[in-house]
């Protein structure tokens, strides 16, 4: 019984430095004061930013919900646990011991959000995948790694929308667009912006030899309602044309699909997920102004690296994992060295061990 009380006592110490750290009680001020925003009469004449008000609310609140159930939670294990002294019931303290693994692992749920630092961590995502050098075997892989992530947001229950999807000749996808929305999408898919390697014996070789084949993808955050990047009409092409399907097929007779070109980066987004011109268009300006904005971040990020002496490769040279099948199982990150020999289990999606080694290797 007194070991299993100085473990709850560790677990309130541990929850209290965490909660100060992630200041939830300026979390608790700042729902307070947009709540009482929300309470003046003239509070929806704005009602662009009545939306970005009450949605922060709600982010607030079930963040303080998930603080305030855990600090409950310590607590009446504390009230069972004395109970069980003073009752001497041996029934009370197997009880105490079930509800105490239920509160650490609640709670090193709530600690793994002290890794996300980043401005942006909170938004959803724009996740880009393109197939790289290995013909078809790298098609193949650009649909598998279109697969994995796919399982990935299922499983955090994230909600993804196709914006483009290009497929490939023979098998798999030449390249693949998608936006993920959902609470630290961005957060957590960061980890997997870069180029991703494969190494197997090849279903497409007759003579079953090992190939490898590399596809690339991109991670981009969402930007918030809150910003916006301005462009200039004449920094802008239009282009619309029918939405095609595998093998080239039109599957909407207007031209509904959408292609947009920034002239001075050449930055070209398109999108031909919805049936309206007018919704294509919209979610095209949204990728192309969080691709710019990303672009700039990226820009002042690699000055303030020269200026420190350092460099680092970007886009097809920047390999940041392996996936071996043959001749032996091992994915392996490049950055952080976390591996593991369940392969399958990370093709379907299980991917929270690479992202929490990669948010721990940002800390360092």
């Amino acid at each position: 019984m007194e070991n299993l009380l100085k473990k709850i006592e560790e677990l309130r110490e541990r929850f209290l430095k965490i909660r100060l750290l992630l200041d939830i009680d300026g979390q608790i001020t700042e729902s307070r004061e947009k709540k009482r925003l929300m309470s003046d009469s003239g509070f929806w004449n704005d009602r662009e930013q009545a939306v970005v008000i009450g949605k922060r609310v709600e982010e607030l609140d079930s963040e303080i919900k998930r603080w305030d159930d855990m600090e409950k939670g310590i607590s009446d294990l504390e009230a069972l646990v004395a109970l069980a002294q003073e009752e001497g019931d041996d029934s009370f303290y197997d009880e105490s011991l079930i509800k105490y693994d239920e509160l650490l692992q609640q709670f090193n749920d709530l600690e793994f959000l002290a890794l996300f630092s980043d401005k942006y961590d909170p938004s959803n995502v724009i996740l880009s995948i393109h197939a790289g050098t290995g013909g078809v075997d790298a098609q193949d892989w650009a649909s598998i790694l279109e697969r994995m992530y796919l399982r990935f947001a299922e499983q955090k229950k994230y909600t993804v929308e196709i914006i483009d999807h290009n497929a490939g000749t023979e098998a798999g996808i030449k390249s693949v667009s998608m936006r993920i929305t959902g609470r630290f999408a961005y957060g957590y898919l960061k980890s997997e912006n870069g180029m991703h390697r494969l190494v197997r014996i090849s279903p497409f070789d007759s003579e079953s030899m090992r190939h490898t084949s590399f596809a690339l993808v991109e991670v981009i955050p969402e930007l918030p309602e809150t910003e916006d990047v301005i462009i200039k009409d004449d920094d802008l092409r239009i282009d619309f044309y029918h939405s095609s399907g595998p093998g080239g097929q039109n599957v909407n007779k207007t031209s509904s699909a959408v292609r947009l070109v920034h002239l001075p980066t050449n930055i070209i987004v398109t999108c031909q997920s919805e049936r309206s011109q007018h919704q294509n268009r919209e979610i095209a300006m949204k990728v192309l102004k969080a691709r710019l904005h990303h672009l700039e971040q990226e820009k002042r990020g690699q000055e303030e690296k020269q200026l420190k002496g350092e460099t680092q490769k970007a886009g097809w040279g920047k390999q940041i994992r392996s996936y071996v099948m043959q001749p032996y199982q091992l994915v392996k990150d490049h950055r952080t060295d976390h591996e593991t020999t369940e392969i399958d289990k990370v093709l379907n999606g299980d991917l929270t061990g690479f992202m929490e080694a990669y948010l721990r290797w940002l800390k360092k």
